[in-house]
């Protein structure tokens, strides 16, 4: 009789380890889909002068409304266009940075909330 319960319990014991292993995870989580950040103008590491042009492209997943562009923590104003690849962005470096190298510090949201930060590297010279 021991011997029976025993296997009863022993077998219980697999089948539900089995039956746990699967879990209970949810797919209806979307997946964190960051925006994509491409296509810096002028390149990395370039020289420019003051108030030179920059321009970047957004990736069709970013929210237009949640790009924001920094230097040497001043806000950039900036232009955004929607193209079929997403959305150009534009701008012009500000008159007051110059003989030093400047991080362009782009921000983005996704459409579904999700945060990406990118940028490149300028030398403003005069």
């Amino acid at each position: 009789m021991n011997t029976i319960k025993l296997i009863a319990v022993l077998s219980f014991v697999v089948f539900s380890t089995n039956i746990l292993a699967y879990g209970s995870g949810s797919s209806s989580k979307k997946a964190c889909v960051k925006p994509d950040l491409s296509r810096f103008i002028p390149p990395h590491l370039s020289v420019v002068e003051p108030d030179s042009e920059f321009s970047f492209v957004a990736s069709p997943s970013t929210n237009p409304k949640m790009i924001e562009v920094s230097m040497k923590k001043q806000v950039v104003p900036i232009n955004i266009e929607k193209t079929s690849g997403g959305y150009s962005v534009t701008g012009k470096l500000p008159a007051t940075l110059e003989g030093a190298y400047v991080r362009v510090n782009i921000k983005a949201t996704g459409t579904n909330n999700c945060p990406e930060n990118d940028g490149w590297l300028l030398k403003i010279e005069k």
